[in-house]
């Protein structure tokens, strides 16, 4: 059974950093496209980043946080991890990763193109 943990989340000021991580069991988080998602209330889903399967690092991120947010990978560990420097307000939200694409030729920057989620972990960035 597949399972998806995020953690790390929490309350920051602007400016300040977290990691995310998002620990899979019955899952290697190398074998298939990995993403982190975020929702907002109010607002629609967002994706956030996607990395490529292999492990080889390969990443790609919305413009929203390109340069600032960067997405990696812990094979012994079997983690995924969403590092997160200078935070906005904006980047309020619920952080949700999730893994395997349900299709080859499906979107990776689209939550419902994943075969798994996880719960979410909470940010949130005060001004």
């Amino acid at each position: 059974q597949v399972r998806l943990v995020e953690s790390g989340g929490g309350s920051v000021q602007a400016g300040e950093s977290l990691r995310l991580s998002c620990a899979a069991s019955g899952y290697i988080v190398s074998s298939d496209y990995m993403a982190w998602f975020r929702q907002a209330p109010g607002k629609e889903r967002e994706w956030v980043a996607v990395m490529y399967p292999g492990g080889g690092g390969r990443a790609d991120y919305a413009d929203s946080v390109m340069g600032r947010f960067t997405v990696s990978l812990d094979n012994a560990k079997n983690t995924l991890f969403l590092q997160m420097n200078s935070l906005k307000p904006e980047d309020t939200a619920m952080y949700i990763c999730a893994a395997e694409l349900l299709r080859s030729d499906y979107d990776p920057r689209e939550l419902s193109s994943f075969g798994y989620r996880g719960q979410g972990t909470q940010v949130t960035v005060s001004s």
